[in-house]
């Protein structure tokens, strides 16, 4: 996709900042600790990506160690992988829900290969993906997928139901939000733009229940990019769902 999303947290943090109010009318939110930016390793290649990676994993497990709820932001959505490896650590068996037009089910390294080093390193047994467009995904990548226990979902009607499951209270999962899912009328600060994608209320809803439901035990917003962002309104976008989990999570 396009460069640019390293500059997503900071964008959000100022979008954040201007949106919303302390005491919302009709709900509380939890308590939030800002644990600030994981930087980057230098360089551009693989060695580089997988010091960042290192980097996630250990900042995240230290939030652990306090005893915190992890939600990340970034980035690119291979940040998800070192992300949720240190969550699941504490939560096996693992399955995941993610937001996306893409499956990123890559072999490759890079950005589109984070839920299958998920599947095949860190046992994540289904994932269910929601938004995915058919005119984007590979073949072979849609077939991979489906093998390994993957189930595509084009709207959100089926949030609850995969939320729900069938695992009872041992049940535990991500949620990964891509906000090139969103259409592309809505949200243009992505690293590649949907031309046919959510709205932002289908997607609040669907965040909402994410953050309602215990059986999540982490949440990440990714590919945020500002380079590309109008008038800041993708980056608006990301506060706006931020505030969205929280709700849901303070309804627990």
């Amino acid at each position: 996709g396009r460069i640019g999303a390293a500059k997503g947290p900071t964008a959000f943090r100022a979008a954040l900042a201007r949106y919303g109010v302390h005491e919302a009318a009709g709900w509380n939110y939890p308590k939030v600790y800002d644990a600030g930016d994981v930087s980057p390793a230098s360089g551009h290649d693989e060695d580089s990506l997988f010091e960042t990676h290192r980097r996630v994993f250990e900042a995240v497990t230290a939030v652990l160690d306090l005893g915190l709820f992890p939600i990340a932001i970034g980035g690119g959505h291979d940040l998800t992988y070192p992300f949720v490896h240190a969550v699941s650590k504490r939560n096996q068996p693992m399955t995941g829900i993610y937001f996306d037009a893409h499956l990123d089910v890559r072999p490759t390294v890079g950005s589109g290969m984070a839920f299958r080093r998920l599947i095949e390193d860190c046992g994540v047994r289904r994932l269910d993906a929601f938004g995915i467009n058919p005119f984007v995904n590979a073949r072979e990548h849609v077939e991979w997928f489906i093998k390994h226990g993957g189930h595509m979902h084009q709207s959100s009607a089926t949030v609850d139901a995969c939320l729900d499951g069938s695992d009872g209270p041992q049940r535990t999962l991500f949620v990964s939000f891509d906000l090139d899912v969103l259409d592309a009328s809505h949200a243009p600060g992505v690293s590649a733009i949907n031309p046919a994608g959510w709205t932002v209320r289908e997607a609040q809803a669907a965040v909402v229940a994410c953050g309602r439901s215990r059986a999540v035990k982490c949440f990440d917003l990714m590919e945020l990019n500002p380079d590309h962002d109008v008038d800041d309104r993708t980056a608006r976008i990301a506060a706006h769902l931020f505030l969205a989990f929280l709700r849901g999570y303070g309804a627990r």
